[in-house]
């Protein structure tokens, strides 16, 4: 799972992606340089932690999340010009958008509008993803017309199809409509996947706020989350300055003090849970070869699918699954007590897995 983290300048988006990777990149400066900062983070899951001790591995290994910081280039930025080419290339290959949007209040880092209004710079970011995608789709209109000259009566319906479907979207994006929005077709949206348009990304909004705000975060992600809260769009707040200084401490440390500060959960922790939620994301384990292994995929997946994220012959030579979930194996105390039980299960290729799951692939190539 790869997640873009965006945002305008000086909203404290840097030190949000510290915060979130315990990285150390400059956050003293805004800097619109094109190499973006990329870090990966090991995705904490107690479960996989209560198997570790069950079956005593030689190795765990869990999922992983990589935060991509992207600069948004400055010159034009907000005025709708769009994003630039670079820019576009990277936030194309992500799964998801984490815009920062800036709430605290910080006199030595003014911000470039002159106030911090966070509704007006959620409108400007969704304004710029909006006119980078009715840019793609101008241009694919443009292609498309000249491609009629020559095309056959059965590659001119195609093309009237996808005209009438572009047609359509373009609409709803100049009423401030986002594509994740949008009602579409299951043949649509399979077409639009090879447009990477930015506004059909799953968003999650990160409300950047001052540690003095820290007691209104219910608050603010009520009074945002009545706004732009969508079925592919959420929110949450987080103390960015905080998390990153936090992010320094070891674990023991730093639980010492989100409790005097009144913090249950990391800034991690619940920007990687939302994350999971909004891509429709589940993990399952795997205990093979003394290793305890997590697994990220797609809700609905079934066994021989999953197979295929471990090995792309386990898919291929699929025979059968056997499956136990982590709350009957947490139960059981073993496999060889689950297996005495009748708990272990086998099952076939169609089979849904499902979030906890701990399964064996049996297969032959």
């Amino acid at each position: 799972m790869e997640i873009g983290i965006i945002g305008l300048p000086k909203s404290g988006k840097t030190t949000v992606f510290n915060a979130l990777t315990r990285g150390k990149a400059q956050t003293d400066a805004y800097s619109a340089a094109l190499t973006p900062n990329i870090g990966v983070v090991k995705v904490p899951d107690s479960r996989l932690e209560t198997l570790t001790k069950i079956l005593k591995p030689k190795r765990t290994v869990p999922a992983e999340v990589t935060y991509i910081d992207i600069a948004a280039p400055a010159k034009g930025f907000g005025k709708s010009e769009g994003p630039g080419g670079q820019f576009l290339a990277y936030l194309s290959k992500v799964d998801a958008l984490a815009h920062v949007v800036r709430v605290f209040e910080d006199e030595r880092l003014p911000h470039p509008e002159g106030s911090v209004n966070p509704g007006r710079d959620v409108g400007t970011m969704n304004m710029e993803l909006a006119f980078s995608d009715l840019a793609i789709i101008e241009r694919r209109m443009e292609r498309l017309k000249a491609s009629l000259k020559g095309a056959k009566p059965q590659e001119r319906e195609a093309i009237s199809r996808e005209e009438t479907m572009l047609d359509k979207i373009k609409s709803a994006l100049e009423a401030d409509i986002p594509v994740r929005e949008q009602s579409l077709s299951e043949s649509e949206s399979k077409l639009l996947e090879n447009f990477q348009f930015l506004t059909a990304k799953p968003m999650l909004l990160l409300l950047n706020i001052a540690e003095k705000q820290i007691p209104e975060t219910s608050s603010l992600e009520g009074k945002f989350g009545s706004t732009y809260r969508r079925p592919n769009c959420e929110v949450t707040a987080i103390c960015g300055k905080l998390e990153m200084e936090l992010a320094q401490l070891d674990d023991a440390e730093a639980q010492v003090f989100r409790s005097e500060l009144g913090v249950a959960q990391s800034g991690l922790d619940r920007v990687i849970r939302l994350s999971y939620s909004l891509l429709g994301l589940i993990s399952f384990f795997t205990t093979v070869s003394d290793e305890v292994r997590a697994w990220t995929i797609r809700h609905n997946t079934t066994a021989q699918k999953a197979a295929g994220k471990i090995h792309t012959d386990m898919e291929r030579g699929f025979i059968r699954a056997e499956v136990i979930s982590h709350g009957d194996l947490l139960k059981c105390g073993s496999l060889a007590e689950a297996r005495k039980h009748g708990l272990l299960r086998l099952e076939g290729k169609n089979y849904i897995v499902q979030d906890g799951d701990v399964v064996t692939i049996l297969f032959n190539v």
